[in-house]
């Protein structure tokens, strides 16, 4: 009776230990995707919106770089010039995608303002997803005294010739579009990352 009541335990635990799935629906999975079939590419874009223009970015050369790619994440730096400091992280959560702003220093320490971003919060499109500020992010918006950006919503657009990176919130609209049809040599790995 002991060893049968020993081996159940055993395979009672062994389906314990058996991680949750990471669940999805079809617009956020085919989004990912879309993304994900460039990993490796690195295209140029352009400001093609900043109603607080100019700034850093007008004048830059502008690269996003679709580096690291997983069935979870991905990562994509973006470069403005010599700054390497910005990396995108579009996560899957199993309640939707996370997008990430990862800011580091040159030697590549975080800088006081990263992972500041947000979640989906609907179903969004094939082409593209919303993504409203987290708490985590008002926050840290609030604390670093910039409270105009707690109603910040990052909005990126995938289709086959372009690549978007948008912002909006009240009284503020910056986009970046990325031309998808004309890969460029890709940058080096950004600040705090290796190659």
């Amino acid at each position: 009776m002991k060893l049968v009541y020993a081996a159940a335990l055993l395979v009672s635990g062994a389906v314990m230990a058996r991680p949750a799935p990471l669940v999805s629906i079809p617009t956020h999975d085919a989004f990912f995707a879309q993304i994900k079939q460039h990993c490796g590419k690195a295209y140029e874009g352009k400001v093609t919106v900043d109603n607080q223009g100019p700034s850093a970015f007008s004048d830059a050369r502008l690269i996003m770089h679709v580096r690291r790619c997983n069935d979870q994440e991905l990562q994509i730096p973006f470069h403005v010039g010599k700054n390497a400091s910005r990396t995108w992280i579009i996560t899957k959560t199993g309640s939707g995608l996370s997008l990430k702003h990862d800011h580091r220093h040159k030697d590549g320490s975080d800088d006081e303002s990263t992972m500041y971003g947000g979640h989906t919060v609907d179903a969004g499109y094939d082409n593209v997803q919303s993504f409203p500020a987290d708490q985590y992010s008002k926050e840290l918006f609030v604390q670093r005294g910039i409270p105009q950006s707690v109603g910040n919503t990052w909005q990126m657009y995938i289709y086959d010739e372009r690549f978007t990176y948008r912002l909006v919130r009240e009284g503020r609209e910056f986009r970046v579009d990325f031309d998808l049809t004309k890969p460029v040599q890709a940058p080096k790995a950004p600040w705090g990352y290796q190659d």
